[in-house]
């Protein structure tokens, strides 16, 4: 070696180590993290992982570290490349954001600090460290103990999926991630949005897809009533078919359906019978009553009470004002889901004119826009929108209907429809979750004129009571699209009445005549009773009408002297048995009075229809679509238990539906008799 090489190197050796500048590491620092933020990762919290969170922008999953670019962008800020402790600052982050990282059982104890995005669920944690200092501002209160080697493994993808695992809960970590921390705490970052912590109280459990989460609010039956004591029903009229398609869908699952999920006059109401119909939308619908013994029963009767909306033509439909708002949270990624949910849209596109107008909002971790109010006939770039869809990110229903509502109004249509779709599998998890904000949210958007409807779509996750109690406040429908015959059913063939409201708040009244009926029971519509004087009350709301929409209420009756009779006459009830006297020399062949109130559409003010139900609506020849809406109402009676019906068999309601099954030219009432049988075999097994 020369000497002048000699001379270098010892100069070389002499040489203090050389360190990072504080504020040069701190630099670097912070432009890692925010790099690394910019990256739109995150896991989702109802059981899909490693699936990228939806961004307006094309939704692409993006690399977890943009290395060579970030590098640049480090480089061009400082003009040297990060080297000695700042290049090892760096390289440590990236490895702990390339991996996620899990404690062994052996070496985990609650209150020690947990990396990465999973830890088993047996060994959480049980306290917070988030305090509040003398200034009022939330920190971190505790030292997070430092982690080692030893104590880490990095968790493979067989364990992630596995149904084992469980996520941290980044709901509150965006807030998190802007609080101090105080004096003796340091904070590391996994992503974006997980905060390096012990963790809290469990939450968000990854569950297999056998797991059952769907919710459904409990109801029981309606009771029989007495006329002496309770002689007028009062309810709102439902127009939702989502009972009987998740109904379909259990049966077809090999599955009964959970009995609160069958609402029986749902699944009535999911068939078209053709009841009489009004000359001109002035009137919106006529009342269509028939009285025939029940089918199960014997010395009871069935009143049927049918009303079918004015049918609007093409030419006087207005245009219409859609915004879709549909849920990309990590959970849609499942075939009978989102990919359902874009043919859904590409078909009801196909149900609208040139002239109306279309919007997306999607939400999964935060709520965005995805198209602006944009024609139909530019069907080419809705389309293109609906495919860059991708499913990934917790459900920020909430911030999704408030930007959905927002897009409406900015764009609203004073002659026309305007209306919120929400189209989703569940539950609302981020932001604005609990249901009666939420129902209170929808009620006073519907003043704008506004309106929302509901798709539901697949099982396991379906938040069937918050979907219902949004539908019914925001002046809107309820369906549940399990195949895609359905949502040609519903937004297709069945798009005027899903659509064009033609009367609002329609509500139904009852009063039996004591001297014809002693009791009553309304089969189904046992959440939308109202109170008597709900009746004339027009600041009520209750349910709306789409042109076309059929409405059917079965009442099962018992005459005054039956033997099938329920409740015990009173030991005291001479009084009453003089007024049953007096009304029955009055009316003297009127079973009872019905009544109806509606609102016209663009009126808040409502007009009344009534009409005595009378021995002449009891004919001896039952129609059809008397017969069979008796065999569906049957059928639900038996889902749900079977109180009322007595031995009334599979057999029997096959037999009855066969009677009234008629011409069925979309062939959903041939449906029906073959899901009855499917119930028959799947309650054999079971």
């Amino acid at each position: 070696m020369s000497d002048e090489l000699k001379k270098l190197e010892n100069a070389f050796r002499k040489q203090a180590e050389i360190s990072p500048r504080a504020d040069s590491k701190a630099d670097a620092m912070r432009l890692a993290m925010q790099a690394f933020e910019e990256e739109k990762i995150s896991t989702a919290s109802q059981g899909m992982e490693n699936e990228a969170r939806l961004i307006e922008q094309g939704n692409e999953k993006k690399p977890l570290f943009d290395w060579k670019n970030k590098m640049k962008t480090l480089n061009s800020k400082f003009g040297y490349s990060l080297m000695g402790g700042a290049s090892l600052a760096v390289l440590a982050f990236v490895v702990i954001g390339s991996n996620v990282l899990q404690f062994t059982p052996q070496e985990y104890s609650p209150g020690s600090l947990s990396i990465g995005q999973t830890v088993q669920s047996e060994f959480l944690a049980e306290k917070e460290v988030v305090s509040t200092d003398n200034t009022g501002e939330e920190v971190l209160s505790q030292p997070l103990p430092v982690p080692t080697p030893g104590n880490l493994k990095p968790l493979n993808n067989q364990a992630a999926t596995s149904g084992r695992v469980m996520p941290l809960d980044t709901s509150k970590s965006e807030s998190l991630r802007k609080r101090k921390p105080s004096a003796n705490v340091g904070i590391a970052y996994h992503d974006q949005s997980t905060v390096i912590r012990p963790l809290p109280k469990p939450v968000d459990v990854i569950i297999s897809d056998t797991h059952n989460r769907d919710r459904f609010e409990e109801v029981k039956s309606n009771p029989v009533k007495s006329v002496s004591t309770e002689p007028v029903l009062t309810f709102s009229v439902d127009v939702d078919t989502a009972s009987y398609a998740f109904m379909r869908s259990s049966l077809n699952n090999n599955q009964m359906p959970n009995p609160d999920s069958v609402r029986i006059e749902e699944l009535i109401n999911y068939f078209d019978y053709k009841y009489e119909v009004p000359a001109d939308k002035s009137e919106p619908f006529k009342a269509n009553v028939q009285i025939m013994p029940t089918p199960w029963n014997e010395g009871t009767k069935l009143m049927s009470i049918g009303i079918k909306g004015y049918e609007l033509a093409e030419s006087e439909q207005p245009d219409s004002n859609l915004v879709f708002l549909i849920d990309t949270s990590g959970s849609m990624n499942q075939a009978n889901k989102l990919p359902l949910l874009r043919n859904s849209f590409k078909l009801l596109l196909n149900s609208l004119k040139p002239t109306d107008t279309i919007s997306i909002v999607t939400y999964a971790g935060s709520a965005g826009t995805v198209l602006e109010p944009t024609e139909v006939k530019d069907k080419r770039k809705i389309l293109s929108a609906l495919d860059r869809l991708h499913a990934g990110g917790s459900t920020a229903g909430g911030e999704g209907l408030k930007q959905a509502y927002a897009l409406a109004e900015g764009s609203l249509n004073s002659d026309g429809v305007n209306r919120v779709i929400l189209a989703t599998d569940g539950d609302f998890n981020v932001g604005i979750s609990d249901p009666e904000q939420l129902k209170r949210f929808v009620e006073k958007k519907r003043k704008s004129g506004v309106t929302l409807s509901v798709l539901g779509f697949g099982r396991g996750n379906y938040n069937d009571k918050l979907m219902q109690k949004l539908a019914q406040n925001g002046n809107g429908n309820a369906a549940y699209i399990d195949t895609l015959s359905e949502a040609r059913k519903v937004l297709v063939e069945e798009a005027g009445s899903t659509l064009f409201t033609i009367a609002k708040d329609v509500k139904l009244q009852v009063e039996f005549n004591l001297g014809l009926v002693s009791e009553y029971r309304l089969i189904g519509y046992e959440t939308r009773e109202l109170k008597q004087e709900d009746f004339n009350n027009d600041k009520v709301d209750a349910g709306d009408i789409g042109a076309g929409h059929t409405v059917t209420a079965l009442y099962e009756i018992t005459p005054v002297g039956a033997k099938s009779q329920n409740v015990d006459p009173l030991r005291y009830a001479q009084a009453n048995e003089t007024k049953a006297e007096r009304v029955i020399n009055a009316n003297p062949d009127e079973y009872g009075f019905m009544k109806i109130r509606y609102k016209l559409p663009d009126s808040n003010t409502s007009t009344l229809i009534s009409t005595p139900i009378t021995l002449a609506d009891e004919v001896g020849d039952i129609s059809q679509d008397a017969r069979f809406s008796a065999a569906v109402a049957a059928f639900g009676q038996l889902l749900k238990g079977g109180e009322y019906i007595g031995d009334y068999s599979y057999d029997q309601i096959i037999e009855l539906a066969l009677s009234g099954k008629g011409e069925d030219e979309f062939g959903y009432r041939a449906e029906f008799i073959n899901l009855v049988r499917l119930a028959q075999s799947v309650d054999g097994v079971q």
